[in-house]
């Protein structure tokens, strides 16, 4: 009953909770947090954690921590992996979007979950955004949310498909009268991206980098096709050899090649994906093209490998890296009416 009426005082919140980054979208204001999935604790008294930062400042600390304090990504592939950890971090994220009230902001709660995903992993996701105060909790499937957001007419009969990259899990759904007709998935993404930029450098460079600085490279000059005019850039990190701290230097091609059966494995999902489709929907999709969303979709030139590989326009969405969570927001404004297409579960003291 108390969150009931303590619900007033809270907007409703639509929570894209990625691998890499959380997304918060909050009813009447729009994208309002967009901060990376980490988490840095210690543990204290009893084994209970202390939780020190959340998000961008957590991040920063990746790599640097001193004994005793522990950096974690939550999330893995899309799905949780650490409950605490993931529970904490939405906690802070709705008492953020309200203002920082803690007793008082109680909001319903909107968040994405993999199309392929269990019935056990959309639970833990009810029940975390449930533990950390909603007193509504609601899951949508990924693609349906990227689709509305990038603008698709899903609920028209026609085919409408999406590929959403995102850090570990790439999706491909093909959409039409408001549902998913066919849908896959793969745990390639960004972060396996970021991972083979690091095998690489440690291979063929025989240097030692993190994460950070391969999504920096990845950011800077990695390709899916070749450029015009090939990229390069020094990296500097600590030799395998001798283990001091060395420069070198790495070109937009040696990224791509090192990129490549990545790429390769997500355009393949496509592809099956796309031989699974019935033939009417695979005439609209040919006709109208693929939508790409998600952050793995900034990668440059990626729209146009898919379109000349897989001779089907690819159209990269107005906001990528936005689009689950916009749509998450334009759910949330006909909530009542896409009630039918979500699974709910309310608190026991809702």
């Amino acid at each position: 009953m108390f969150k009931r009426l303590s619900g007033i005082f809270g907007h409703d919140i639509g929570l894209d909770l990625g691998t890499s980054n959380v997304v918060v979208y909050v009813k009447g204001k729009g994208i309002f947090i967009d901060e990376p999935s980490v988490v840095s604790y210690r543990q204290g008294p009893k084994g209970k954690r202390e939780v020190i930062a959340i998000g961008r400042r957590a991040k920063s600390m990746m790599g640097k921590t001193p004994a005793g304090i522990e950096t974690v990504r939550p999330l893995q592939h899309g799905v949780i992996a650490d409950f605490e950890a993931t529970e904490a971090m939405v906690w802070h994220f709705i008492r953020t979007a309200n203002g920082g009230r803690r007793f008082l902001a109680h909001p319903k709660v909107v968040a994405c979950v993999p199309a392929c995903g269990t019935e056990v992993e959309r639970r833990a996701v009810v029940d975390a955004a449930l533990a950390a105060g909603a007193r509504e909790a609601y899951v949508v499937e990924e693609p349906v949310a990227a689709a509305i957001g990038a603008g698709l007419p899903i609920n028209e009969p026609r085919g409408n498909m999406v590929v959403d990259i995102g850090g570990g899990t790439s999706e491909v759904a093909v959409l039409s009268l408001g549902g998913i007709v066919v849908s896959d998935s793969v745990r390639m993404a960004g972060d396996d991206i970021d991972e083979a930029i690091v095998s690489l450098l440690r291979q063929e460079k025989k240097l030692y980098i993190g994460n950070i600085t391969a999504e920096e490279i990845k950011v800077q000059i990695g390709s899916a096709y070749p450029l015009d005019e090939e990229l390069e850039m020094e990296v500097k990190g600590r030799d395998l050899t001798n283990g001091l701290p060395r420069a070198v230097r790495i070109t937009s091609g040696e990224v791509r090649e090192a990129l490549e059966p990545i790429l390769l494995r997500i355009e393949e999902k496509i592809r099956e994906t796309l031989e699974r489709t019935q033939p009417e929907l695979a005439r609209d999709i040919v006709e109208h093209g693929i939508v790409l969303s998600g952050g793995g979709s900034l990668l440059r030139e990626l729209p146009r490998r898919l379109s000349t590989n897989l001779e089907i326009p690819v159209i990269l969405a107005e906001q990528p890296l936005y689009s689950v969570a916009i749509g998450l927001g334009r759910i949330l404004e006909r909530l009542e009416f896409m009630k039918r297409a979500l699974v709910s579960v309310e608190g026991e003291n809702a």
